[in-house]
C-alpha cells in the first residue's frame, strides 16, 4: 500500500476497524503521502489528527499531505507531541469513566 511496507494507511485502517473514533492518530515525519487517506478516514469516524510542524520534521511529506488535506486537529513541533498526547490521554480516560457511571 502506497508503495512502502509497513503503510501507516493500513495500521490506520486497522485501528478504525477496531476503535472507530476513540483513536488519536498521530503523523510524524517521513516520505510521501502514505497515512493521508487513513487519517482523513478516522478523522471522518470523529478521531483526533495531530500532525507534525514542518519545521521540526526531516521529510515533511506524510504530515504534509495530513494537514493539507484539511484533517489535522493540530499541527505541532515535536517538542511538543509528547505533552498533546498525555492531555488527550487525560481527557479520554475522563470521558470513559464519566460514560461508565
Amino acid at each position: 500500500v502506497n508503495h512502502c511496507r509497513p503503510a501507516a494507511d493500513v495500521l490506520f485502517e486497522s485501528a478504525e476497524s477496531v476503535y472507530g473514533g476513540n483513536t488519536l492518530c498521530l503523523v510524524l515525519t517521513g516520505m510521501g503521502h502514505d497515512g493521508a487517506e487513513g487519517a482523513r478516514r478516522l478523522a471522518g469516524r470523529g478521531a483526533s489528527v495531530l500532525a507534525q510542524d514542518e519545521a521540526s520534521c526531516v521529510v515533511w511529506g506524510m504530515p504534509r499531505a495530513v494537514a493539507e488535506s484539511g484533517v489535522a486537529n493540530e499541527i505541532v513541533p515535536l517538542d511538543e507531541i509528547a505533552g498533546r498526547l498525555e492531555a488527550w490521554c487525560a481527557r479520554y480516560a475522563r470521558r470513559a469513566v464519566g460514560s461508565a457511571r
